[in-house]
């Protein structure tokens, strides 16, 4: 046991700051839609999710630029979402009109989301960040079991009486204990996130079963009808809710569309048609639900992660568990840097 303490108290102390921003920048991205609202009023409105009403979308947004994406609003948030080929960024109104236009992290939600995710450092950052994920939910594990022997000693208390050292781990076991589920899974799932293709793999060696994913076909070439695209889409899953729109990577790629099912909790879903730019129409389809549970699984790994599903409730637990693992972070800091240096003034 005495091992295990030390290894978490060391493991903590080092994770401590990336925990404490990823646990705030976490929580601040729930609020993303909201904030969005806020500030583009044209977010506000509500948008017909309509394969003619979004098609017209798409061919303004075309008319205006180079987009790679296009995530139409939703009954949330009533902006399309552009991503272009310069690495730009847009909103755009219900019609295709350009409200608002950036690169890099020059809007506010984005500089949180780019800190949160790869902590404004890249690719390098988002490899950081997943080790951080997987090491919190290890620490998460190794906190719970460093508690059980003094399970008598809890109080409930997570706010700290005094900046004492006894105070200070006192809030932090009662409130890790409290908030372990949360944070566990956040950053379980955060990891998952960042090494998708790894954890896609062991979920689907564990939980086999299912069609595989099929490969993009070949295309065509030419300006896509995008209202016909559209409507072709919505007719391959006619349940589903068209969600996003890309253009073709390359020449001889297809485009793509996202559809969203009734039983996928992603937001965007992850059906997929291809549609040959040359004709708008459908040549092939992937269908989420005949996935097998492996891959489902690996599906849903965001949305419980970024609130995504769940309502209001959900968004709040997430909120409080990006709070709880910044203050455990922070706790746990403070608390072994008024340790060490005792044991520091000790050595002298």
């Amino acid at each position: 046991m005495g091992l295990i303490r030390t290894l978490h108290a060391w493991a903590g102390a080092i994770l401590a700051l990336i925990l404490v921003i990823l646990g705030l920048t976490g929580s601040l991205l729930v609020l993303r839609e909201d904030w969005v609202k806020l500030t583009v009023p044209e977010a506000r409105m509500v948008v017909t999710p309509s394969p003619a009403v979004l098609g017209a979308a798409a061919e303004a947004v075309e008319g205006q630029g180079s987009p790679r994406s296009m995530m139409f609003a939703g009954p949330r948030l009533g902006v399309h979402r552009l991503t272009y080929k310069d690495d730009g960024m847009a909103y755009a109104a219900a019609d295709g009109t350009i409200v608002a236009r950036w690169k890099g992290s020059a809007r506010l939600e984005q500089w949180v989301f780019e800190a949160h995710h790869r902590l404004l450092s890249g690719e390098g950052g988002e490899t950081v960040v997943g080790v951080a994920g997987l090491a919190g939910a290890v620490l998460c594990l190794t906190g719970v079991i460093v508690w059980f022997p003094a399970w008598r000693s809890f109080a409930g208390k997570v706010w700290p009486r005094s900046l004492a050292r006894r105070d200070l781990v006192s809030s932090h076991r009662d409130l890790g204990i409290l908030m372990a589920i949360p944070v566990f899974v956040l950053c379980l799932t955060g990891g998952m996130i960042i090494f998708n293709d790894a954890s896609k793999a062991l979920l689907v060696r564990l939980a086999p079963g299912g069609v595989e994913a099929p490969k993009p076909p070949r295309a065509g070439q030419g300006n896509i009808d995008w209202p016909v695209a559209l409507a072709a889409a919505q007719a391959a899953f006619p349940q589903a809710t068209l969600r996003l729109a890309s253009w073709p990577a390359k020449p001889g790629a297809p485009a793509a569309i996202r559809l969203k099912q009734p039983n996928e909790w992603h937001p965007n879903g992850r059906t997929l048609v291809y549609i040959d730019p040359a004709t708008s129409t459908v040549i092939g389809t992937a269908d989420a639900q005949a996935y097998g549970p492996g891959v489902r699984f690996q599906n849903a790994v965001y949305p419980i992660h970024a609130a995504s599903v769940g309502g209001r409730l959900y968004e709040l637990l997430v909120f409080l568990g990006g709070v709880a693992l910044a203050a455990l972070g922070g706790l746990g800091l403070w608390s072994f840097l008024i340790q060490q240096r005792r044991s520091w003034a000790r050595g002298r």
